[in-house]
Parts: C-alpha cells; structure tokens; sequence
C-alpha cells in the first residue's frame, strides 16, 4: 500500500458518521476520500457532482460521461440553505495551519506586505463559521504547519472564541489530514494535537 493510498483512507475517515450532511472534498485527494466513505462506510452521505446536482451515485473522477444519478438538483441560489445550517463538511486545503485551527490560504508574509499571493480568502471564513471543516495539506513542512498563519483566511478557536455565540454554533475544525499524520483539535483548543497516525 502506498502513502497517497493511506492518506486517501485518512481523508475518507473524516466523513465517517456524516449521515444526511453535505459531504463537499475540494481537491483531487479529498474528492477521491469523500467518494470512497460514501461507497464503503458512509453511504447516507450527501455528494455534488461538484456542478449543479447531488448525485445519489458514485461518479467516477475525471469522467465526464459517466451516468449521474441526480438526487436532487441544487441550483446556486439554494446551496446557501445547506451551507449556512451546519449540514456541510467540506474538505478544503490549507498553504498554512497552526496550532489554534487557523487557515491561510490568502497570502505569505504580513497582510500589509506580502511577499506571495495565493488564492485569496475566498469562501473559507463563511465555511468556517458555518459548519464543520477540515483540511488537506499534502506536504507536511515547516511552511504549512506553523505557530501562527500570517494572515487568518479560516478561523480557528483562538479567532471563533472571541466572536461567540451565535456565531461560533456550528464552528468546528474537525481533522487536518497531510502527508504525515492526521490532527484534531478536540482535546486542548490551544494546540493541535497528534489523532490517529503517523508515517515513518
């Protein structure tokens, strides 16, 4: 078994017990792990055709031909009704995550002179505060897990606890998957913590 099969597995475990909720992967990795916990152990799980409809089948990656079961169709002026009641789990990457559960994806070095841009903030602060996240991070290093992000694209705990409630309701970093281990952040708020494995 290769590491790429293993992490895979990994991913596909963040979706176990996630009956009736919108299981949304973004990335090839977290595509493939979603759709394998839903034809092996998730099978009440809710999947995209990552377009327009939630397929009641498993659609094959990269096929464009293959059949699609349509469950229901989710227009985008409907994904919002799913996305803001805590009923998604979405699976997003991460260029860097600390110990407190926060994203960057926006841009390396301080926010007033970056030396890099990235994508940008794009949905990850309603994802965030919306319902459950986890993360991707492919090559475990020194650049991507870090003490603090350089810019907060996600919040994490530290971030969320200072909003309280309502806002943080369905606030939820779940797991963060990478090349070297899986974490969690359901013991101490305050540090992420070693969950599942790790690879030599």
């Amino acid at each position: 078994m290769r590491r790429a099969d293993i992490c895979v597995v990994q991913i596909a475990e963040c979706f176990r017990d996630d009956a009736d909720i919108l299981c949304n992967p973004i990335g090839i990795s977290p595509i493939i792990g979603g759709r394998l916990a839903k034809a092996t152990f998730a099978n009440e799980v809710v999947m995209t055709d990552a377009v327009s409809v939630l397929a009641a089948n498993i659609i094959p990656l990269g096929d464009s031909s293959a059949e699609r079961v349509i469950e229901s169709y989710v227009p985008y002026r409907t994904i919002f009704d799913i996305v803001w009641s805590g009923r998604r789990h979405v699976m997003m990457g991460a260029t860097q995550i600390d110990q407190f559960g926060n994203q960057n994806i926006a841009a390396i070095g301080g926010y007033e002179k970056p030396k890099a841009q990235l994508l940008g903030l794009r949905g990850a602060p309603g994802n965030l505060i919306n319902h459950r996240t986890s993360y991707w991070v492919p090559k475990h290093s020194k650049r991507s897990f870090v003490a603090n992000v350089d810019i907060v694209s996600g919040p994490g705990y530290d971030k969320m606890k200072t909003l309280g409630a309502p806002a943080n309701r369905f606030h939820n970093v779940y797991r963060v998957v990478s090349n070297l281990g899986v974490f969690d952040f359901s013991h101490l708020i305050t540090e992420c913590n070693w969950y599942l494995f790790t690879l030599g």
